[in-house]
């Protein structure tokens, strides 16, 4: 017999406590320039807990064919991809009305 999940009573494999948490975030998209002028591109506003960030950040990278890491609850995608980075979110499931891109 399979693993419950704890959150919403359902078998592991039919799980939809993360669909939930996806459509409950209010993410946040910059784009900044550091040391050097390199440019990155910040996604906050995920919470750690109900979304695994790496691999979130994983498929993000190779999707946008760049680098970057996720550390501190926000994932750092090297060069500038704002729209691309929504348009991917939206792609794997995110709210599109949740998400917000800064200037």
């Amino acid at each position: 017999m399979s693993e419950v999940c704890p959150k919403c009573g359902l078998p592991k494999e039919l799980c939809v406590c993360e669909t939930i948490a996806k459509e409950d975030q209010k993410i946040i998209i910059k784009v900044i320039k550091r040391k050097f002028g390199k440019i990155i591109t910040l996604v906050g506003g995920i919470d750690e807990k109900a979304i695994n960030l790496k691999d979130l950040a994983k498929s993000l990278k190779s999707k946008l064919a760049c680098g970057g890491t996720s550390k501190e609850g926000t994932i750092e995608l090297q060069g500038s991809h704002g729209s691309k980075v929504r348009e991917e979110l939206i792609k794997l499931g995110f709210a599109p009305d949740t998400i917000e891109i800064e200037k």
